[in-house]
């Protein structure tokens, strides 16, 4: 009988590790706050030591703010998916009301609460967080020109009247994250005209009929 000895430990590639490391750090700031997201925290989440976290992460502050990219950015990819650029079987009619429809679909549902909360967290961290603060920022602008994307595709399709599909993106944004601030501070806010404040002010800036953009 042959004894084993102990199992080599596998070494992973520095990408591997540092997005295991993200995505942990992700995991607990949509759970408890990124107030949370400390080293020792992740090393624990890991089952690592929190000197190899600081290895790739020597300051906090860098791993809290690409924590927050990385969960703001599977919201925004599984919330509004990214049309097609130029004509094509995604791109005609329907295709833009149907995707600002799923979108305030699921804004407006529980499931949209923990990662809503996170951006409240992240703009008031961001005050005194000058890293975090250029990725909100960021992600932003990413929200503000992926829907600039749906509305102008709306518009070439003749589903939407716009004359400046950015500052209508920016307006619709703006609305949905100031809902969430609202629905955040008690399940009663999740009721009208609160609950429809964003859907409606879409409606109203791409020239659509009341209940357009609602649930079908």
């Amino acid at each position: 009988m042959t004894s084993r000895g102990p199992e080599k430990r596998v070494r992973k590639a520095p990408a591997e590790r540092r997005s295991e490391m993200v995505t942990a750090a992700a995991r607990v700031g949509l759970a408890e706050g990124l107030e949370c997201v400390t080293l020792r925290r992740v090393a624990d989440e890991l089952g690592v030591r929190p000197g190899l976290v600081g290895h790739y992460f020597p300051a906090a502050d860098r791993l809290v703010a690409e924590a927050f990219t990385s969960a703001t950015l599977a919201e925004l990819d599984g919330l509004l998916p990214e049309l097609p650029a130029g004509p094509g079987p995604d791109s005609g009619p329907g295709v833009a009301v149907r995707a600002l429809r799923r979108l305030f679909s699921l804004t407006s549902s529980a499931d949209f609460d923990d990662v809503s909360r996170l951006w409240l967290n992240a703009r008031h961290l961001a005050r005194y967080r000058p890293v975090l603060r250029e990725h909100v920022v960021e992600q932003d602008l990413l929200w503000c020109r992926r829907i600039e994307r749906v509305v102008a595709t709306g518009v070439a399709a003749g589903d939407f009247r716009c004359a400046d599909p950015w500052a209508s993106a920016v307006r619709i944004h703006v609305a949905i994250d100031g809902t969430s601030a609202y629905v955040n501070t008690g399940v009663g806010h999740r009721a009208a005209p609160i609950a429809d404040m964003a859907r409606t002010l879409a409606e109203a800036e791409l020239g659509l009929a009341s209940g357009a953009l609602g649930p079908h």
